[in-house]
């Protein structure tokens, strides 16, 4: 893997080598217009399935309902923040990885983990075990919408070439 003239030789460079970062763009690159598509689908998808947890969490715990963290206004704003940082990432990634969608997935899991974090400070503080379970839920969610809109919507490298769809090819 050439990691090109500024990384090597770096102590960085062993890391980046496992990471995939090689400063080797995947080609092709995802499409500007199937990248806004999965941005809107990544934004609703995700603001969706958080409504769809906070009303799943005070069905199963009535305790939680009036959550202050289920106020749609509370947690809609630092989703969208989320999910439009993530989309700006991904095609930073195609950019530096040949195999943009396992660090993508990489990055995905470390993130979700680190919002995990203040979760769990405020259950520290004091507030429900049941809210915060339903709080690391929807991170979980969002992870899984965003990343999946942005890798199958708009691809990079070999999964954005467009493929045979009849004939002989197409069937083997």
């Amino acid at each position: 893997m050439d990691l090109g003239a500024p990384l090597r030789g770096t102590p960085a460079e062993p890391l980046l080598e496992r990471l995939h970062v090689d400063l080797v763009p995947a080609d092709p690159q995802p499409a500007w217009g199937r990248l806004a598509v999965a941005t809107v689908v990544a934004v609703v998808g995700s603001l969706a399935a958080d409504a769809a947890l906070v009303a799943l969490g005070e069905a199963v715990f009535p305790s939680t309902r009036g959550f202050v963290h289920y106020q749609f206004a509370d947690y809609a704003k630092l989703t969208v923040i989320g999910v439009l940082g993530a989309c700006a990432g991904w095609p930073v990634v195609t950019r530096l990885a040949s195999r943009p969608r396992w660090i993508f997935r990489l990055l995905a899991v470390v993130v979700t983990l680190v919002l995990f974090l203040p979760d769990l400070w405020i259950w520290l503080k004091g507030e429900p075990a049941q809210g915060i379970l339903v709080l690391l839920a929807m991170h979980v969610a969002i992870a899984l919408v965003t990343y999946h809109a942005l890798v199958r919507i708009a691809p990079a490298g070999p999964d954005a070439r467009p493929g045979p769809t009849s004939g002989p090819a197409a069937d083997g």
